[in-house]
């Protein structure tokens, strides 16, 4: 039996981690049909099948995750390797993939990112928006940005945004038809705009004072999946909306949208980037590490 080449274990490493052929077809600048083709021909090789596929879905066999779990760490000490060769560059090169809720690109990754970019002309980077709590080494990423009260005890992180407040935000026009909240359990008996999480969970809006802490399970017309999209019903009149006071500074300060339940409102440990401890840094990662650590609009925020 001819051995695979590099090439080929690649070919099948990405598409194990991805588990969909026309992602890592992508990934690997192939179309799906070369891709499949690659696949069965090293099946055929190996004289065994990898994965099994339905018009559905696509999983690993025994063999498969049994080859996955052996090549995987193998093919890191490879990346490990060349990424030394970093060391010899005037500046870094590669690729860096980040992982990040829509808000945390929105309010901080990408401002800063936008930044690293102009210094770094060699690095290309990838940002996967997902708000569902990803495992950034199962997912292939080098990192991720998530609130510093949602880490893993095994992460290394760099604060990389303020601290951050919630707030509870309606328009003048809502509070001409409706009571103005005083206390949390209050929102009981008002329609609020609500947001569910990935898992399917709905989200129970978070208060905090003297010690004291409740968690609301509000109601409301609309369910949203997408916390920056309660903005837009909350100025029409529809419901209160618990968003990021980032998201909604300009419209309290015009008067289009009013604070209530201020005293309440907590605030959280700002946003961190975050990567596993027992890894090899990129250099990739490494430098954005630095730049975000000494950017002067981080350093004046923490």
């Amino acid at each position: 039996m001819k051995s695979p080449s590099a090439a080929d274990l690649s070919v099948f490493l990405c598409t194990a981690l991805h588990l969909n052929f026309s992602k890592a077809a992508i990934e690997l600048g192939l179309t799906p049909s070369a891709l499949s083709h690659s696949i069965k021909a090293l099946e055929n090789r190996l004289g065994v099948r990898l994965f099994n596929r339905t018009t559905r879905s696509v999983a690993l066999t025994e063999a498969g995750e049994r080859l996955y779990a052996r090549l995987k760490p193998a093919f890191r000490d490879i990346d490990d390797a060349l990424e030394d060769l970093n060391h010899f560059r005037d500046k870094p090169s590669g690729n860096l993939r980040i992982t990040a809720g829509r808000q945390a690109c929105e309010l901080v990754l990408l401002p800063i990112a936008s930044e690293f970019l102009q210094v770094y002309g060699d690095i290309r980077l990838e940002v996967v928006e997902s708000d569902a709590l990803l495992d950034i080494v199962a997912g292939g990423f080098d990192a991720g940005v998530r609130f510093g009260n949602r880490l893993e005890a095994d992460m290394v992180s760099l604060p990389i945004g303020p601290t951050m407040r919630s707030v509870v935000v309606g328009s003048p026009v809502f509070f001409q038809r409706h009571a103005t909240p005083q206390k949390p359990e209050e929102l009981h008996d008002l329609p609020c705009i609500r947001h569910r999480f990935p898992s399917g969970a709905m989200y129970r809006w978070e208060f905090e004072r003297g010690g004291i802490s409740q968690e609301i399970e509000v109601n409301g017309p609309l369910t949203l999946g997408d916390v920056s999209l309660m903005v837009g019903p909350a100025l029409q009149g529809l419901g209160l909306a618990y968003v990021f006071e980032e998201m909604v500074s300009e419209h309290l300060r015009s008067g289009r949208l009013v604070q209530v339940l201020a005293d309440w409102c907590p605030y959280y440990p700002g946003l961190h980037l975050y990567y596993p401890s027992r890894r090899h840094v990129p250099a990739p990662l490494k430098a954005f590490i630095d730049f975000a650590r000494n950017r002067p609009q981080t350093s004046q925020k923490l």
